[in-house]
């Protein structure tokens, strides 16, 4: 694991940092939830907003009535992890991250803010070894 994702505390006793923003996007624009190349793009850029370090990502195009585009952003401190669903032009999106100088928060903020869902809900977990 990367050393720089360990915290020491005042004591000196080492923990992880886990920080995991996730939610739900509701009613977003259908052209934007299958334009695969908008969201692995969106997604590397909130890699890039979040101070993340990018291993590798990969987008996959769903077919059929309920279509969707998955894009998945592996990095050092975790993922960021877009799904869509066309037919019900709803989105999720989740991220985690590992370590003090990640901002998973405005990572889920850029996502949400370009699909301009009507509505969404945001949820935080500490995700801590402590």
């Amino acid at each position: 694991m990367n050393e720089s994702l360990i915290f020491k505390t005042q004591d000196n006793e080492q923990k992880i940092i886990g920080k995991h923003v996730f939610g739900n996007l509701y009613d977003i624009n259908e052209n934007l939830l299958e334009d695969k190349e908008f969201l692995e793009k969106l997604v590397l850029e909130a890699v890039n907003i979040a101070h993340m370090n990018l291993v590798e990502i990969k987008a996959w195009s769903f077919g059929g009535k309920k279509g969707g585009v998955s894009v998945l952003a592996l990095v050092e401190e975790s993922h960021i992890a877009l799904h869509t669903w066309n037919e019900y032009n709803y989105a999720t999106v989740d991220v985690y991250t590992c370590g003090e100088q990640s901002d998973p928060q405005a990572a889920f903020n850029y996502i949400v803010n370009s699909l301009k869902p009507k509505r969404y809900q945001s949820f935080y977990a500490d995700r801590s070894s402590d």
